[in-house]
């Protein structure tokens, strides 16, 4: 890395790029704390009365996803270069500059938007018209470039004096521990790993969910409650609710993913508030979470209820979607607790639980669907009003599968 930014150089690297100048009067740069391996810095620019996130990527040696800043200026790029795509940029972040030699992401800070995660926590609701948005939202980003070749075709382009040989399958699960995690998790942590070992039913549904992965649309494939953001005054406003944000990870993939990655999101809300005793068994400790799922749930379900609204079709080119849904969630739950032990280097009670309903999740999703939802899968899909048929030739183009005999853990 050339240039390593800090509270004092910022704002003249922003001057230096053109972004500012010093008759803005960008005299505030604020070093926000450390996310992930990235650098952020809030600067504000007293005369446009906005701000700028300047991110820059670290030098860790294990980056899970290599050149991620540019991921997200290639997401940028096609949009730009695909004027029918307005609708998406109305949903997401605004970019305004890529330095790669440098791994410097600016974009324009958005002031009146907070974290959904943030705002349910606030709150303690959980109103369904902003789930709604989020479903309608992401849908439209996955029917819009559903199957398109062009769209396709842009995102395979690799980072300069690199090569993209495929789309990045994220169902991998966590594969194979080797005998240097003794040097890096503790005790506790180890009893995630052995739980996860011990099923072979478990590994044999996340070996399936790999090889079932069909990339046919623009992913997120990191779309967690955190990245995503709801206006301040949401209840007066009739659209542009939600935007999402963080899209490093963006690439052609498989929509279900998205879908069960976020879902996953809302049940950690109920998940992360159960009631845990070594006399109380798991249906038991469910029951009496702090945030009973019947307080989540109909957010949840409107969520799924919008996306099928918007993106019917999907139905048609996979008539399994629902559950594949649910299997990512389960999915999503286990990496979640893999992240934490990561970051806080323990596994508690509270994990064992979450553990095995993930585990459900992901060996009998036909099961899970009305414990999530509260209806069943054929309730779903007759709440869809039309579904859209796709002609065989569009069903069977742009589908890259990638399989992989063991699952192995992501960016492996």
């Amino acid at each position: 890395m050339l240039l390593s930014l800090s509270s004092h150089n910022v704002i003249q690297y922003l001057q230096d790029a053109g972004l500012c100048s010093s008759e803005d009067g960008a005299a505030f740069a604020q070093k926000l704390p450390k996310n992930s391996n990235n650098f952020n810095f809030l600067v504000s620019i007293s005369a446009k009365n906005h701000k700028l996130l300047v991110k820059q990527e670290g030098n860790g040696k294990n980056n899970e996803i290599p050149q991620e800043f540019f991921n997200e200026w290639l997401f940028k790029q096609l949009l730009d270069s695909f004027p029918v795509l307005a609708n998406i940029s109305a949903i997401t972040s605004l970019v305004l500059h890529f330095d790669q030699n440098n791994s410097i992401l600016v974009r324009q800070y958005l002031q009146e938007y907070v974290e959904l995660a943030s705002f349910y926590q606030q709150n303690e609701a959980f109103p369904e018209a902003i789930a709604t948005a989020v479903g309608n939202s992401l849908a439209t980003l996955h029917r819009t470039t559903f199957n398109c070749r062009e769209y396709r075709e842009f995102m395979s382009t690799a980072p300069q004096g690199q090569f993209r040989y495929q789309f990045y399958n994220p169902a991998q699960g966590i594969g194979s521990i080797g005998p240097e995690i003794f040097g890096q998790i503790p005790g506790d942590g180890l009893k995630f790993y052995a739980l996860y070992q011990r099923y072979e039913s478990l590994e044999a549904a996340i070996a399936q969910l790999a090889y079932e992965w069909h990339p046919c649309c623009l992913t997120h494939n990191d779309l967690k409650l955190e990245n995503i953001l709801v206006h301040s005054r949401w209840e007066r406003l009739d659209n542009c609710l939600v935007r999402l944000i963080d899209w490093e990870a963006a690439s052609w993939g498989d929509p279900a993913f998205d879908l069960g990655t976020l879902l996953a999101s809302y049940l950690g809300m109920w998940l992360d508030s159960l009631v845990v005793d070594y006399t109380i068994e798991l249906e038991e400790s469910l029951n009496l979470a702090l945030i009973p799922l019947e307080v989540v749930q109909p957010s949840i379900l409107a969520l799924m209820s919008a996306y099928l609204d918007t993106f019917g079709m999907i139905l048609n080119y996979r008539r399994d979607f629902i559950l594949r849904v649910v299997q990512f969630a389960g999915l999503g739950l286990i990496y979640q607790l893999q992240d934490k032990i990561n970051r806080h280097k323990y596994f508690e009670n509270l994990g064992t639980y979450i553990f095995e309903f993930a585990k459900t999740l992901l060996i009998m999703p036909q099961e899970s669907v009305i414990k999530i939802f509260g209806i069943s899968e054929l309730e779903l899909i007759q709440s869809v009003a039309k579904l859209e048929k796709i002609p065989q030739q569009q069903q069977e183009q742009n589908l890259l599968r990638i399989y992989y005999p063991k699952t192995r853990l992501r960016g492996c």
